[in-house]
């Protein structure tokens, strides 16, 4: 009787383990919110329990919590509702100030049924930013021989802002002289010019005041102004050239800060001062103003602030030489920065099993791990391995996770307590790797 009693112990262990295991395959569920930035902490995003069919009570004894790759926890969830909520205020452009659509993604954990629900967040934009103009106050040369319909390129203004919130439309004001036309440029960036309007004289009047004004389009909407000097010169007859009109230029990530990148050349046929050229930096992409200082009287772009490829592989810089006299020629500077391995893998132990049965059949989930390289290319390729001798094999499972389990059944007679080393190395050169180390205790049964 005794005997028939432990084998029906025994089944009932193997079928409860099997349940387990069946968990560990059913379908990922992904969900997905939008919540405006800029929200207090504690806002709501979604009803996590409800869009997942969850009871409160199932989560609270389950075991649940949300996991946000990086460093800072932007969401967290309420205990008492199941609802995701905000865990700081999100502020859109300091997160996303490369792309159009900013999305954040975190996941939801039940330990105790093993399963990770993917959920994204999208912030949408408020119009919490207006445009402005690096500089506020211009000054323009210009011949008294200039041509009417002659153009000239003028700053434009940024918006932190995305969609119908960003920088919709500029318009001039000033004096007869001059009027205002906006180019559409390749990547759909409205770029001003100032038209020269009506022909100048010199001694008529030496200098023109305008207003340039950049507005967006949110409700309501906001503007940001700078004031143009045009200061009207004598006649000049030859425009600085510049050696290439488009300089290639390919940077490690690594290069240090205060290195020489690349230094442009420009030549003036005239003498003296309408000979003497200035360069200057009228258009940069993104933060290249922030990154990359131009010598306005040697040509040489240096770096000012350390680069990251992960944050931004592609600059694009627009140049302009300017003589004495106003006369100007443009060019381009394309800076490509290229990637080395200065990541390692990350191994993130999402869930664990300290305690293991000894009767546990082969197959028996007791990790779930994720792991990631920041690097690109081969640099951020992962390869994951468990260290010899011990009763455990590594199974790979959705996207970028991994699977501890049970590769036969255990013995605690003969080990009571393993300790599994989980290794990740990229694929760079030299490989970058790193390690975790799993504690598993093994409860004995009565065999």
């Amino acid at each position: 009787m005794c005997a028939a009693g432990r084998r029906w112990g025994r089944r009932q262990r193997v079928l409860l383990w099997g349940v387990l295991l069946a968990a560990w395959e059913a379908a990922w569920g992904q969900l997905r919110y939008s919540v405006p930035e800029e929200m207090p902490k504690g806002s709501f995003v979604g009803d996590v329990a409800k869009d997942l069919g969850l009871q409160m009570p199932e989560l609270r004894e389950s075991g649940v919590r949300v996991v946000t790759e990086g460093r800072r926890q932007y969401f967290a969830l309420h205990g008492k509702t199941g609802h995701l909520v905000t865990a700081e205020r999100i502020d859109r452009e300091q997160l996303c100030r490369l792309v159009e659509q900013c999305v954040l993604r975190c996941e939801l954990i039940v330990e105790g049924e093993m399963k990770v629900y993917e959920i994204e967040v999208e912030i949408t934009d408020i119009n919490d930013n207006a445009p402005n103009f690096k500089e506020i106050e211009l000054e323009e040369r210009i011949s008294e021989m200039t041509v009417p319909g002659s153009r000239f390129p003028l700053p434009d203004a940024h918006d932190l802002d995305s969609g119908q919130n960003s920088l919709q439309s500029y318009d001039l004001s000033g004096d007869e002289h001059f009027s205002l036309a906006v180019q559409t440029g390749p990547g759909g960036d409205q770029r001003p010019e100032l038209v020269l309007a009506k022909a100048l004289d010199r001694e008529e009047a030496a200098f023109h005041e305008l207003v340039l004004r950049a507005s967006d389009g949110g409700e309501p909407s906001r503007t940001g102004t700078a004031r143009i000097r045009v200061t009207v010169l004598d006649a000049n007859d030859n425009a600085p050239v510049f050696s290439q009109a488009e300089y290639t230029v390919r940077v490690p990530e690594d290069v240090p800060v205060g290195s020489t990148l690349v230094t442009v050349t420009a030549t003036d046929a005239d003498e003296g001062h309408y000979g003497s050229v200035k360069y200057s930096m009228k258009k940069a992409t993104d933060m290249s103003s922030d990154i990359f200082h131009l010598d306005s009287e040697t040509g040489a772009i240096t770096l000012v602030q350390s680069l990251d490829f992960e944050e931004g592989d592609y600059y694009e810089l627009e140049l302009q030489a300017r003589d004495g006299g106003g006369l100007f020629d443009t060019a381009k500077v394309a800076l490509t920065v290229t990637d080395v391995n200065d990541n390692g893998p990350e191994i993130s132990v999402r869930s664990a099993l300290s305690e293991i049965s000894e009767d546990a059949p082969s197959g028996t989930v007791v990790a779930l791990l994720h792991v990631q390289d920041q690097d690109s290319g081969a640099n951020g390729e992962v390869r994951c391995s468990l260290d010899g001798g011990v009763p455990f094999r590594l199974e790979s499972a959705q996207g970028s996770y991994y699977r501890v389990v049970t590769a036969r059944e255990l013995d605690r007679e003969q080990e009571s307590e393993y300790n599994v080393t989980v290794r990740a190395a990229d694929g760079g050169r030299p490989s970058l790797q790193s390690s975790r180390v799993l504690c598993v205790r093994v409860l004995d049964v009565n065999d």
